[in-house]
């Protein structure tokens, strides 16, 4: 059983994970109206993991004989300079996560909350992920440019994710 606290603590970043996941979907939706259809199938894939991470923290907290408690979801930014700015925004949106994941975890092993801390260890390998793959499209673009047929290209790699 979990404490109050990191009930609470939990709670807030299932719903920062919802929040990601509506966010993504936004960025989706930019994507596809700029005519980039692997773009937009990258951050619909992406919005799909975000929601899984929400449903992940949903069942721990029910595991653990907390209450989950569903808030709010605010709305996102839904328009951007470009589609490189997607990426960049989406880097920074991930290291705000990362730290919020890293501050749980803190927060658990103040608590001796052993399980919480084991259970978010799976969250903080996944930003490792999410930060590297993110870091590497920026890399392409900035290699390939932001315009153009390197666009193109990665457009056509990012829509073969599944």
């Amino acid at each position: 059983m979990i404490t109050k606290k990191m009930t609470g603590l939990l709670n807030e970043q299932l719903n920062f994970e919802f929040h990601s996941a509506y966010l993504y979907l936004g960025m989706a939706n930019y994507a596809a109206s700029l005519g980039l259809n692997g773009f937009a199938g990258w951050f619909k894939f992406q919005a799909t993991e975000e929601m899984q991470h929400a449903v992940k923290f949903n069942s721990y907290i029910q595991q653990q004989g907390g209450d989950v408690v569903l808030g709010a979801v605010e709305a996102p930014v839904q328009k951007y300079t470009g589609a490189a700015q997607l990426f960049e925004a989406s880097l920074k949106h991930e290291r705000i996560v990362t730290q919020k994941i890293k501050d749980l975890a803190g927060a658990a092993r103040k608590e001796d909350d052993y399980s919480t801390e084991a259970f978010l260890n799976w969250f903080l390998t996944e930003q490792v992920e999410e930060e590297a793959q993110l870091q590497d499209i920026l890399q392409k673009l900035e290699i390939g440019g932001k315009t153009g047929n390197s666009l193109l290209i990665l457009d056509g790699i990012l829509g073969q994710r599944k």
